[in-house]
């Protein structure tokens, strides 16, 4: 049987897509047949992370997580973030020569940037070091992909994403208040300075706004935003039934490099409304599901007109087993890299004999 250990520094109790994505990607490839382990901070003491403390920073050491990973035993190594674990793993791993590979999941260094004072370049070159040292860096979408290249990184690797749309679907029990003026715009996610969101609640548009989610600006927000409606965090079907309930869904994020939002409101027949940067060019791009426009208010009002039967078909063509396929023939790729890697170090070291 062919086993994978995923590190990951973002694991629960976050919500996010990074959590969301390997959980679906690992229920996936143990349907295929494959055993899937996963190294988290929850096998360690933890402290929060500063600015975002829902993230935790696990407290170990290179030799800890060195036995651990011994005892999982797995084919192949993947490490799905940048923090303290995914760092201890691939020191780890580059001592004892065991190929693994990477994913980039959210531009760190323009979410660093929106709280402190730290150069792009600067988080990019650390960044670029990180993930050109494994056999393959895997990434969502072409615009993504084609970033990280102007960057410098090298051996990357296409992983879509998925939707549940069982879960996800239309429904007309609606969970939110029936005296909502409408239309109803809303966005999903985590309520954070990062998230652009400010940009959609400014917006002069009719009807009523609401905030689905949790986070450091939600209580801010709150008070500056009266009008709006802020529900917190959702999950599930009560989550998809949020989403259902909306007539479109903004998304001003402007440094997401997905979006797995934008495919959950598509499911529920929800059309979308962006600024045309990477996530939605990818997911929404020409498919008609969306209206991408430098003027959010504009495509907010556009998108009224979309159908949600539409939405919704568009979403479909996205499913998670597609997804963990890639993944595991992206495993397999790092390992004939690996080879040739090798071969061609042996060969510098054979000539200079």
């Amino acid at each position: 049987m062919t086993s994978v250990l995923i590190v990951t520094d973002a694991w629960h109790p976050q919500v996010n897509g990074v959590v969301r994505s390997l959980e679906r990607t690992a229920e996936e490839l143990q349907r295929m047949g494959v055993r899937v382990e996963f190294l988290t901070p929850q096998l360690f003491r933890t402290l929060p992370c500063p600015t975002y403390p829902e993230i935790r920073l696990s407290l170990t050491t290179r030799g800890r997580v060195a036995r651990i990973m011994r005892q999982f035993s797995c084919d192949h190594l993947h490490i799905a973030t940048e923090g303290p674990l995914g760092i201890l793993a691939r020191s780890v791993a580059l001592k004892a020569g065991q190929v693994f590979t990477t994913s980039y999941h959210t531009r760190f260094p323009e979410y660093l940037s929106a709280r402190l004072p730290v150069p792009l370049d600067w988080t990019y070159a650390w960044l670029r070091r990180f993930h050109n040292a494994g056999q393959g860096c895997m990434v969502a979408t072409r615009s993504l992909e084609d970033d990280l290249t102007a960057r410098g990184f090298t051996h990357l690797m296409r992983w879509s994403r998925g939707v549940d749309d069982t879960m996800f679907q239309p429904s007309s029990d609606s969970v939110l208040p029936a005296d909502l003026p409408r239309p109803i715009f809303m966005n999903v996610g985590r309520v954070a300075v990062e998230k652009n969101i400010t940009a959609f609640l400014d917006l002069d548009l009719p009807g009523t706004k609401v905030v689905v989610g949790e986070g450091p600006q939600l209580e801010s927000l709150r008070k500056a935003y009266p009008d709006v409606v802020f529900t917190g965090a959702k999950f599930g079907a009560d989550l998809a039934r949020h989403y259902a309930a909306a007539d479109v869904f903004v998304f001003p994020s402007l440094t997401d490099t997905f979006g797995n939002v934008l495919l959950e409101a598509l499911a529920c027949g929800v059309p979308v409304a962006a600024y045309p940067v990477m996530g939605p060019l990818d997911v929404i791009g020409e498919s008609g599901a969306g209206v991408l426009s430098n003027d959010l208010r504009e495509a907010a009002l556009a998108a009224l007109d979309i159908p949600r039967d539409f939405c919704r078909k568009v979403a479909q063509g996205y499913s998670w087993a597609n997804s963990s396929r890639q993944f595991l023939e992206n495993a397999e790729r790092a390992h004939e890299i690996g080879k040739g890697r090798q071969a061609a170090a042996a060969a510098v070291a054979s000539a200079a004999e």
